[in-house]
């Protein structure tokens, strides 16, 4: 246990830090890391290189080369640099690589070396060229900072959104800044700079003067800051040797230390672990890395080669050439047990299991003295926590031991945080291989949450083993298998090298009805390689209708979008590709299509009914469908003319579709009807009243009431209506109107076709016509034989 504590370094009376080997680096690096522009990413991110030939004491000799590393230094891209010079290279919180130009432009590359996009940071940056650059991480996502050559400044807070803003200049400022960065106060980002003694605040509407409070006399410049992972602290290097720290927001010193060393250093980043209260900087210079926090001492490590500080949530990766190494504050579980003679329950615990396993009586004796104390429960958990935060697996094993022998002489401990944490250290050990290399502690594991690592590893590739995370932690197949096997399936279908049938029939053998993959999201990444055929052969495996036709409309298979329409029976999802081909087609094209499919066809008459008459009538005169072309007309007259010339033209050119039609009863019933139209408009020529657009029934009737008789006779005579037809509407009328002694005239002048039998009030008493009876008054009525 002595031996386990060695690479422990205190900072004070509280706190303990130390210094362990993640990787032995075998990258062949052909460039010293001080030739180089760096950017690793948090997280145990990757690693970029891109040598800079574009420093003035050292001119280029050749083009440069962009190199991709994963934090155990195997190689994931290289690249031969062939656009403008770099200023600055840094990592998208998605682990895309940003590489800003001296011209303003920011180019986006993937893991890979793939080229995504490209953005500019406006036309001012591109005029006064930039001088440095930031990369920064916020809650909304990865920003840009930059200063230009005019010493302004111009910042985008979410590169996935890009909106600029353009800082407030700084008054008197003539030359770039000895130092600056980037800051988040209030969810919005500014620009903290030092000019000389004095720093400068810059948000998105003025400059204001800050102050440090507590700050150490007779600085003249700020060498170097650096912002807490958090963005919730701040470091200042000054050029008495002095180094600030307090909080971003400048309201509040935590210490000051003096580190007796003048010379900028080269980096400085704070080391901090979540949840503590101890508070610590990493200073790096060519040789040395020191540790400073609120102690008269430091922490002081030799550094034999060039490195390079990446700050983690809860520590920081320092790599070289030859290691990469994580230096952390060593936890408070871990320190409780490994700490000399420590007495804590954790330490007991696991000196009981080793004697245990040494069947040694001791064994029983730290046990009984944990359980006199009552503090069995807390042990455990100690030694599950602790292990959490061991890199190296026989420790965890070892801890996680003594916590499930400490759990047999409990009866109620439950055994999720055991189970889990026995679950989580498998995962990190399996990434934590130097072929994987993401070095996740416990704490970033937490962070970053099972479903970011999982993209991160289908970032990489690494489909076979995010499977067996999620096969492991048996997440639901939405959110784990399904998910992955799309990406990859995504990633098959950009392997040129393979045939259209192999990917599709490699793609389907491997995930077949897996729940959750949409075989048109695929099918949209082979159209967007420029593998139409691939996307049109997985489209066949897609159950859902609605998804394949939107991806065929946009492939310009508007002919197979329609069958996979009419296949769904979907009439909205037809009636959207008709309206497609509609403006995609010419008429004559159009409808030719609509020709050799019935059902389109049919829906588009009943589109055309509602929305568009014109090309209803188009598509009747196209197939000689005059029987149709008729009704057409006939409508037409009705709704859209109101002249009765019109209509009666309208109605013309129907009779004539009947005819071609063969409908001879069509044709002369429409004859009628323009005919019973102009002798209604004659009559309300003559008369007056409304006749228009009655029936033939109801002109007569109407005549009758007006005391028209005889022009009603010859309507009736004129359009050959039956006389039967003719008494009954006569005496109806006549009824109505109570003229008894015309309806009696009428009843006396032949005999009635229909036979009847009137009831009519003559003085006191009623009559019956054909009866001869008199009978009580009553009401007068009409009824028909047989009624």
């Amino acid at each position: 246990m002595d031996c386990y504590t060695a690479n422990w370094n205190p900072l004070g009376d509280s706190a303990f830090y130390r210094k362990y080997e993640l990787y032995s680096m075998d990258w062949d690096l052909k460039e010293e890391l001080r030739d180089c522009l760096v950017a690793a990413a948090p997280y145990g991110g990757p690693i970029a290189l891109l040598r800079n030939p574009w420093r003035k004491e050292k001119p280029a000799s050749a083009r440069p080369v962009l190199e991709i590393y994963s934090a155990s230094g195997v190689p994931l891209a290289s690249l031969l640099w062939k656009s403008g010079p770099v200023v600055s290279l840094g990592w998208s919180a998605e682990e895309e690589l940003l590489c800003v130009q001296e011209d303003g432009v920011v180019l986006v590359y993937g893991l890979h070396g793939d080229f995504r996009r490209h953005f500019s940071m406006g036309n001012e940056v591109l005029q006064n060229r930039v001088l440095d650059a930031r990369i920064f991480h916020t809650e909304f996502g990865s920003g840009v900072a930059i200063l230009t050559g005019a010493h302004r400044f111009t910042l985008s807070a979410n590169v996935g959104d890009l909106k600029l803003r353009r800082m407030p200049e700084v008054p008197g400022l003539q030359s770039a800044p000895s130092c600056w960065t980037t800051v988040c106060q209030d969810r919005v980002a500014h620009i903290l700079l030092a000019v000389g003694p004095d720093l400068y605040l810059l948000d998105h509407a003025a400059c204001s003067a800050v102050t440090p409070p507590g700050l150490a006399p007779g600085v003249s410049s700020f060498l170097q800051m650096a912002v807490s992972f958090t963005y919730r602290h701040l470091a200042l290097f000054t050029d008495t040797g002095y180094i600030w720290m307090g909080t971003a927001s400048l309201k509040e010193k935590l210490c000051e230390f003096n580190c007796n060393i003048r010379a900028p250093p080269k980096q400085m980043v704070w080391c901090s672990r979540p949840r503590s209260k101890e508070r610590a900087v990493v200073v790096a210079w060519e040789r040395r890395l020191m540790v400073v926090g609120d102690a008269p001492e430091s922490i002081q490590f030799v550094l034999d080669e060039d490195s390079y500080l990446v700050p983690e949530l809860d520590g920081v990766r320092v790599f070289s050439r030859s290691t990469h190494e994580f230096l952390h504050e060593v936890p408070v579980a871990s320190e409780e047990i490994f700490k000399i003679a420590s007495m804590a329950p954790g330490a007991l615990l696991l000196e009981a299991q080793k004697e245990y396993e040494k069947e040694s009586q001791k064994a029983d004796e730290y046990l009984r003295e944990i359980q006199e104390l009552g503090q069995l429960p807390q042990a455990v958990q100690q030694c599950i926590e602790a292990a959490g935060h061991e890199h190296w697996p026989d420790m965890q094993k070892s801890l996680l031991r003594a916590a499930s022998f400490g759990k047999c002489f409990l009866d109620r401990f439950p055994p999720d945080s055991f189970v889990r944490m026995c679950q989580d250290l498998r995962v990190l050990n399996a990434i934590r291989d130097y072929h994987i290399g993401i070095p996740l502690t416990y704490s970033q594991y937490k962070q970053l949450t099972i479903q970011v690592l999982l993209d991160r590893l289908v970032l990489r590739r690494l489909y076979p083993l995010a499977i067996q995370i999620c096969e492991y932690l048996r997440l639901p197949e939405v959110q784990g298998v399904s998910r992955i096997l799309a990406h990859w399936a995504c990633y098959k279908v950009q392997q040129k090298d393979v045939s259209d049938e192999d990917v599709a029939r490699a793609i389907n053998q491997k995930l077949g009805d897996t729940p959750g993959v949409s075989y048109s999201d695929i099918a949209a990444r082979a159209y967007g390689c420029g593998r139409t055929e691939l996307a049109i052969k997985l489209l066949e495996y897609e159950p859902r209708s609605g998804e394949q036709v939107p991806l065929l409309l946009k492939m310009k298979r508007s002919k197979l979008a329609l069958s996979k329409a009419i296949e769904s029976g979907d009439t909205d999802l037809v009636f959207t590709v008709l309206l497609h081909l509609k403006n995609e087609l010419n008429r004559g094209d159009f409808f030719m299509t609509l020709r050799n499919q019935p059902m389109a066809l049919s829906l588009y008459r009943q589109f055309c009914k509602h929305q568009e008459l014109e090309t209803l009538k188009d598509l009747y005169n196209q197939d000689d469908n005059h029987q149709e072309l008729g009704s057409f007309h006939i409508r037409a007259s009705y709704a859209a003319e109101e002249r009765i010339e019109g209509r009666v033209a309208a109605l013309q050119t129907a009779a004539d579709a009947f005819y071609k039609a063969k409908n001879e009863f069509a044709a002369k019933a429409t004859e009628d009807q323009m005919r019973l139209l102009r002798l209604q408009r004659r009559l309300e020529d003559e008369l007056g009243g409304q006749f228009l657009d009655l029936s033939l029934h109801d002109t007569v009737t109407t005549l009758i009431l007006s005391g028209q008789n005889k022009r009603a006779e010859q309507l009736a005579r004129d359009f050959r209506i039956p006389d039967k037809r003719l008494w009954w509407l006569k005496l109806t009328a006549l009824a109505d109107l109570e003229d008894w002694e015309e309806l009696e005239k009428f009843s006396k002048s032949k005999k009635s076709p229909i036979g009847y039998l009137l009831s009519y009030r003559t003085g006191g008493h009623i009559s019956e016509s054909g009866t001869g009876e008199d009978r009580p008054k009553s009401a007068c009525r009409c009824w028909r034989k047989g009624d």
